[in-house]
């Protein structure tokens, strides 16, 4: 078995890992990080400064990029995609390259700043076509 896996301390759930690749002075990727380690994913880090070499090779649309790419349980994760759009993902495991959510929209998880208010948003099942996957408003499917 070639998945990631870490049975978080107190708990027999095994999550997959998340790893990330994003530029190193990114701060809503940083964001993005925090909610995903919040909702119970153990999380890895890459800093590189060549992240869009990395979605072309990975398969990601350029209509859908974000700003930071993650792989999970062989899937590709752009942009600023819930923690529980994720979990869905991982659960139903749809034919597909992988979940996007594209831009920076505000209110979503990394954008999600004081004062800013939410707008509804939605996230994408991509590869090879490309189908919505929920509508989310914050961190929540809509």
């Amino acid at each position: 078995d070639s998945r990631e896996t870490i049975t978080m301390p107190g708990s027999d759930l095994e999550q997959a890992l998340v790893s990330v690749t994003k530029d190193p002075s990114c701060g809503c990727c940083d964001g993005w990080i925090a909610h995903i380690e919040a909702a119970g994913f153990p999380v890895r880090v890459v800093d590189s400064d060549d992240v869009f070499s990395l979605k072309e090779r990975l398969g990601v649309p350029a209509e859908l990029t974000s700003c930071h790419t993650a792989e999970v349980d062989g899937y590709v994760v752009e942009g600023h995609v819930p923690a529980a759009a994720i979990r869905r993902l991982l659960a139903e495991r749809p034919s597909g390259t992988g979940l996007a959510v594209p831009g920076m929209p505000a209110g979503s998880p990394g954008m999600d700043f004081p004062g800013v208010a939410p707008e509804p948003y939605e996230a994408f099942l991509f590869g090879p076509t490309t189908r919505s996957f929920g509508r989310f408003l914050g961190a929540r499917e809509i």
